[in-house]
């Protein structure tokens, strides 16, 4: 997933720990140390398969229906716990026969909803929540027509990732909990239902849709979207969803999505999902994306025109080796879902688009990594790659650290033993661990055993706790360096002299123009960014990444030409990581707070849940 914003909570709760040795692949790896996000006890009584019957209801804004889990009772005890949060759970029946059963909810924890207890019997094998979802659950936006590309139909998609899965099913809401599941859902017969599994092509005549995801999975990875979508073939096993105004143009944007999953392939092992196809969601969407199996959710902002923001496809398609098929076992191991696809994502990029591309990619990554430390402090905890969440909402574990760092992490390893040995290890540390759940741990003791082998030279080179367990960057990270970034270096020195006209010709691609304005001057005057407007039109034209940036800079030094681009950007979308720099820029003298606080009046309305929460801890 590609990122959002903060949030604070607090909760308290462990579950047992696995002694087996960790290397080893026939050992689940599905079990932690702690879980401090869930209410449940897998040790005890853990969920293995979903039977999801629902009904999407758009007038009273609800999800309604049966949810019914197949069990593995292994302590034979009397109870299972389950995640619940602003759910109205109405009544609990056992086995197939619908034995009615007591249920009990805790006391509700911020963030986390409540435990539900519901007893059960040594030989209980299944158990039948029945629910209906309320609007105060945070997982589910519902989207009236006018907030859609199309503004003819309503929308509704889901977001579970960390978790808030919880709020649109009852269920064991870790990641280290994976299971398969069939689903019915009933929508309005206008309207196509998708979800994270084996998906329809084209919409009935009943409005009843069946889907089924034979392949274990978290239950951040659940997820549904429904709207008055199309569909188009890329190529035999990926495509794209769209609303009508948007289908071709998504087309044409991901025309190398099925060269993307075959240069996957041939760098870690086979693709294991089947179809790998892609939906394009309205702009309230919070995220660049997010990697559920099958159906990878996209926000619009990435139909620049041009192709330039392809990356993040191969992110979320790297998410499907890292992170959908090998998981962290918690949130506090974020890194070993984020860092390694950061690590795949360029590696992807490189075999698509060329080594060019990837070092321009790369020292763009170092630089995002290097204002996340200063914003952080390099002595921050927060910036090691095994965190400490007890206490905090998951999501605030989605810094840049766990993307970046962990990516710098592995390309220092890979220097250290040399490309192909180190891709090697990767793949067999794919397939080792393929669906299962993983932590830091033992990922620390697979490397030991499979690569540095106790080879003490090798483990100097690579300081293995030094890039986990300290915070800051070790001195041993790869600088990266990019020859078409040194020519626009050298650009930067003598523009001022020579002029910016005609400029443009040499500075073309996304990549190239963000690189220019990253770097131009603290000193930058009105009349400047008039002149370097006209040359490229960065207010009014550009991509989605390139105006961000610009207008960053047009916060920065007043520039009011910008004003209304900026005004139109930031109440158009809800990406929340591309908001929040915008807004924080805005807020560091009292006109901009006054303007922040009156564009995000107006903009609120169509922003996500956790977007509102994000900038409101901004805004305060």
């Amino acid at each position: 997933m590609k990122k959002i914003g903060l949030l604070v909570f607090s909760i308290a709760f462990a579950i047992s720990c696995q002694k087996k040795d960790p290397s080893d692949k026939t050992t689940p790896q599905n079990q932690t140390t702690k879980d401090s996000h869930s209410f449940s006890n897998p040790a005890e009584a853990v969920v293995k398969h979903l039977d999801l019957d629902i009904k999407v209801d758009f007038d009273s804004q609800t999800i309604s229906g049966i949810a019914s889990w197949t069990i593995d009772n292994t302590s034979k005890g009397y109870q299972i716990i389950f995640d619940e949060n602003t759910l109205n759970i109405t009544k609990v029946t056992l086995g197939d026969d619908e034995k009615e059963t007591q249920f009990k909810l805790g006391d509700s924890v911020e963030f986390h909803g409540k435990p539900l207890r519901i007893t059960i019997e040594p030989n209980t094998t299944k158990v039948n929540i029945y629910y209906n979802t309320t609007k105060d659950g945070v997982a589910l936006q519902w989207l009236k027509p006018e907030q859609t590309a199309d503004k003819k139909k309503p929308f509704v998609f889901s977001q579970g990732q960390s978790i808030w899965s919880r709020t649109w099913i009852p269920c064991q809401d870790s990641p280290s909990v994976r299971f398969t599941y069939n689903a019915k859902v009933t929508v309005p017969k206008d309207l196509m239902a998708l979800m994270s599994a084996v998906n329809p092509q084209q919409k009935n005549d009943t409005g009843v849709y069946t889907f089924k995801q034979d392949k274990p999975i978290p239950s951040y990875l659940m997820a549904i979207a429904v709207g008055n979508v199309e569909f188009k073939s890329i190529d035999n096993r990926t495509g794209v969803y769209a609303e009508h105004s948007q289908i071709d143009k998504a087309v044409w944007e991901f025309a190398k999505l099925g060269e993307m999953v075959n240069a996957a392939e041939k760098l870690f092992g086979p693709y294991r999902w089947g179809r790998y196809d892609v939906i394009v969601l309205p702009p309230s969407f919070p995220f660049g994306g997010m990697e559920n199996p099958n159906l990878t959710f996209l926000t619009p902002t990435v139909l620049a025109g041009d192709r330039s923001l392809t990356s993040l496809l191969a992110h979320e398609l790297g998410h499907s080796w890292s992170g959908n098929l090998v998981t962290n076992a918690s949130w506090d191991e974020t890194w070993l879902n984020e860092g390694f696809t950061t690590y795949v994502e360029h590696r992807i990029g490189e075999e698509v688009f060329g080594e060019n591309e990837a070092k321009m990619q790369d020292v763009l990554s170092r630089k995002v990594l290097q204002n996340n430390l200063e914003e952080l402090g390099k002595d921050s905890p927060d910036t090691r790659l095994k965190i400490d969440l007890s206490g905090k909402n998951p999501d605030e574990g989605l810094s840049d650290i766990p993307y970046e760092k962990g990516y710098a992490f592995l390309q220092t390893i890979e220097a250290a033993v040399g490309r192909k040995q180190f891709d090697t290890f990767l793949t067999n540390y794919f397939n080792d661990h393929a669906f299962q759940s993983i932590n830091t741990e033992a990922f620390v003791a697979y490397i030991n055993k499979k690569l540095i082998k106790s080879d003490k030279g090798l483990a100097n080179k690579i300081k293995l706790d030094e890039w986990i367990y300290k915070p800051g960057i070790p001195s041993n990270i790869i600088t990266p360096v990019s020859e078409d970034f040194i020519a626009i270096d050298a650009i930067q020195k003598t523009w001022r002299k020579t002029g910016i006209k005609g400029l443009r010709q040499k500075i073309k691609s996304t990549n190239e123009k963000q690189h220019f304005i990253d770097y131009l001057p603290n000193d930058l005057t009105v009349k400047e960014m008039t002149e370097i407007d006209k040359e490229w039109n960065f207010t009014n034209g550009g991509n989605f990444v390139v105006k961000r940036q610009w207008f960053i800079i047009a916060i920065q030094h007043q520039y009011k030409v910008a004003y209304p681009a900026i005004e139109n950007f930031l109440t158009s979308y809800s990406r929340t990581y591309s908001l929040t720099p915008l807004y924080k820029e805005m807020i560091k003298n009292p006109e901009g707070k006054v303007w922040a606080k009156q564009i995000y009046a107006k903009a609120k309305p169509g922003y996500h849940t956790t977007t509102v929460e994000a900038l409101e801890k901004i805004l305060k």
